[in-house]
């Protein structure tokens, strides 16, 4: 329990249980814990605290579904119910958008986007659900035989989905999945569980079978952990930092299940001197500060060209400072708070070391000076100078409003630097140069590319990382391999038998 526990009075605050097989149920333990609002510090509701104990139950909730119900139900139909399921997100839009904004802290101009796109999400899978389809294969031998392929469901998928965009993420991990014909455990982050919850209560009204659609929040090393290992599990999903993944990827080892990766980032953005530097600032900007930077694709390194680079440094700052932080219900806030005060300290102490290392910062580098915003966990757009790619402000996941700021020379000396690293998730590139922006898409070791645009990620459109920022891909039609299995049967169409012991 949180020390805050004393700020609400029994009762004051909604409390949410577990979804399991179609109904709300406490925890196996009785625990819970509380959810904070990062712009205040208020209790905003307590929520049950799941396990193991609790992963069990869910996992042979989802089995029994897929066995008994789901495998056995015509794909039009899986498709009508992800649309009902779309129709009652939209419906409650607005309130979904307010639930996330109170949850994480993003500014509702955020997350009033992101409602709408777990809205596509869920029509495009909707479509998708008639869509899965093998292959006829052409025969190498003598004779006549039929050679063909069906794509069939995993089974049950588990989803464990960080705490920088619940709802969009919970739509990612669950909508192809069950287009897909396979049923759903999801563990939310702990520190954002309630729109995932929410999201379970759409399911119940679209009417889903109970079962299909199960969520567990509770923490990483007990219902993440429990999840990932669970041997009746037949893949996980996971979005999250880097060394988490590595730790769900070893325990999905124990059953060999299917393991989809998205993991951190540090992703360069690269601005050439042919450029409007107006337009180039306005996507560098985007790139950085958007949600805070709480983004696994930021666009955090900054490489800009030595020709340009002082005028577009002055710009940049200028509207750094410019950004409206505050209250991130207020419509016209821009910047709201971090998610938590761990995360708060964890931005501070980059901050720190990249003045130690010797890069100088212009604007930013902790909370705001409004007293107004005292009580969250409100960190300043913050902008670094003369940082070499080395530094660890330039190598290591910040995950907040910190942008680095690099020189380059030309298009080989950008290259190897935006290349020098772990990651490789996202680049962005700012050309006028379609020739130059086209062979550096080819050569930047990244998951997704964007030419003078940034964070532009579609739902018909693949999205992972390289490298250390993971492997296999969400969203469009690519994403059907990471959910089915293919089985090839052959089919003997001779009217003679090849007996090769007669």
């Amino acid at each position: 329990m949180s020390s805050q526990a004393s700020t609400a009075a029994a009762g004051s605050v909604p409390h949410y249980d577990l979804y399991i097989d179609g109904a709300s149920v406490p925890a196996a333990s009785g625990r819970t814990f509380e959810s904070i609002n990062p712009a205040n510090g208020h209790v905003i509701a307590t929520v049950a605290e799941g396990d193991k104990a609790d992963i069990d139950r869910a996992v042979v909730a989802a089995r029994n579904c897929y066995e008994n119900v789901w495998s056995q139900i015509p794909v039009g139909e899986r498709g009508r119910l992800l649309l009902r399921v779309a129709q009652r997100i939209q419906d409650r839009m607005s309130e979904l958008a307010h639930l996330e904004t109170l949850d994480m802290g993003g500014p509702t101009m955020w997350t009033a986007g992101t409602a709408m796109q777990a809205v596509e999400v869920f029509e495009y899978w909707a479509g998708m659900a008639t869509k899965i389809q093998g292959e006829v294969n052409p025969s190498m031998l003598p004779g006549e035989s039929l050679n063909y392929t069906l794509r069939e469901p995993l089974g049950v998928v588990g989803g464990i989905i960080p705490w920088n965009g619940p709802l969009i993420m919970a739509a990612w991990k669950t909508a192809p999945a069950i287009a897909c014909g396979n049923t759903v455990v999801l563990k939310p982050a702990e520190l954002t569980p309630i729109t995932a919850l929410e999201l379970a209560k759409c399911f119940a009204e679209a009417g889903a079978p109970p079962g299909l659609f199960n969520v567990v929040p509770g923490f990483g090393p007990t219902a993440g952990a429990a999840l990932a290992a669970h041997p009746d599990v037949d893949k996980i999903a996971f979005t999250g930092e880097t060394v988490t993944g590595q730790d769900v990827a070893r325990n999905a080892i124990a059953n060999l299940k299917v393991v989809t990766l998205e993991l951190g980032g540090k992703s360069p953005h690269i601005v050439f001197d042919d450029v409007d530097i107006d337009r180039a600032v306005a996507n560098a900007i985007f790139g950085i500060y958007t949600n805070c930077g709480q983004v696994c694709t930021s666009g955090s390194r900054i490489f800009v060209h030595e020709r340009i680079h002082d005028a577009f440094v002055e710009k940049l700052v200028t509207r750094a400072k410019a950004i409206r932080i505050g209250d991130p219900l207020d419509p016209l806030t821009q910047l709201g708070p971090l998610v938590s005060r761990e995360q708060f300290d964890r931005v501070s102490h980059y901050v720190k070391i990249g003045r130690e290392e010797g890069a100088r910062m212009l604007c930013g580098g902790g909370k705001p000076e409004d007293p107004k915003l005292a009580a969250g966990h409100y960190f300043a757009p913050t902008v670094f100078v003369d940082v070499d790619n080395r530094m660890k402000i330039a190598q290591e996941e910040i995950f907040g409003p910190v942008a680095c700021v690099l020189k380059f020379s030309s298009e080989d000396d950008v290259l190897a630097k935006a290349n020098d690293i772990v990651y490789g998730l996202a680049a962005g590139i700012q050309t006028n140069d379609i020739k130059r922006a086209h062979k550096l898409a080819r050569r930047l070791k990244a998951g997704s590319v964007w030419i003078n645009t940034y964070h532009r990620i579609e739902t018909s459109c693949p999205f992972g990382g390289y490298k250390m920022s993971g492997y296999g891909r969400e969203n469009g039609v690519g994403m059907v391999n990471y959910l089915t299995r293919t089985k090839s049967v052959a089919v003997d169409l001779n009217d003679y038998t090849m007996d090769l012991f007669a």
